[in-house]
């Protein structure tokens, strides 16, 4: 074989495994490594869902600890980007029948998850008891699952929420108020919440019952998922990190 063909024939080869190198590569393309500390595909929830009321509680005081949570430099809310979306076609689904959304949390970092749990290792430390769990020793917390060293929250897409009503300019009344630490906040008190049929209980009304219904079906609607013991407590179904726990702040992202 001539010098020249040879040449030739080996520039032809380079060329075809370099065409082939760059449409394999167009058609699996490399995923995005996302890890812990990122938050790029997270965005704060009121740039999503403009009409959201927010009440961050963890940036205050009122909350179950009685002290602003490590992790909350901001009273913002942040979620992942396809659970915001979702939750924009939910504000608009209750917009329609006269409510706005109130958020009271929403992403959770690591950093906040662990200062729940050395506040619920600290039994002396009551400060909160009457707001937020008038009938139960601290000591309990663990073993009934109201403290934990991992939260759905810190996935990114769970949201802790309410409705506003914009006639009365209240929030709509669920019978019972956000993180208190008892049976009255399952979804099932004072009823079945799979048919929406009301059952007389102590402490709740056929209307506080309907109220979380509403709510309640508007998340299910729009592709969110209840919790068996919190009526304000939803996660998307296809939560896009369900493996992954962030650790970044909740601070505006820019």
């Amino acid at each position: 074989m001539k010098k020249e063909t040879l040449k030739t024939l080996v520039v032809l080869l380079i060329l075809c495994a370099v065409i082939a190198a760059t449409c394999y590569y167009r058609a699996h393309p490399k995923e995005k490594v996302i890890t812990p500390e990122d938050n790029s595909e997270f965005v704060n929830l009121t740039d999503a869902v403009p009409d959201a009321i927010l009440e961050i509680r963890y940036f205050g005081t009122y909350n179950f600890v009685g002290a602003r949570i490590d992790g909350y430099k901001a009273p913002v809310a942040l979620l992942t980007r396809v659970a915001a979306d979702s939750l924009r076609a939910v504000s608009d689904d209750v917009m329609k029948q006269g409510y706005r959304l109130k958020i009271y949390d929403a992403y959770r970092p690591q950093e906040a998850v662990d200062h729940f749990v050395r506040w619920a290792e600290d039994v002396a430390d009551t400060l909160m008891k009457p707001y937020f769990y008038p009938d139960l020793d601290k000591s309990v917390l663990f073993a009934q699952d109201y403290i934990a060293e991992k939260s759905g929250h810190t996935r990114g897409s769970t949201v802790d929420l309410t409705l506003f009503d914009m006639q009365t300019e209240k929030e709509l009344d669920m019978g019972g108020t956000f993180d208190y630490f008892g049976p009255e906040s399952h979804p099932d008190f004072g009823g079945n919440p799979e048919t929406g049929e009301y059952a007389p209980a102590k402490g709740i009304t056929a209307e506080q019952f309907a109220h979380r219904m509403l709510l309640r079906q508007a998340m299910l609607r729009h592709g969110f998922k209840p919790f068996d013991s919190e009526w304000w407590h939803f996660t998307l179904k296809d939560e896009p990190f369900p493996d992954t726990y962030f650790t970044f702040p909740v601070k505006p992202i820019r």
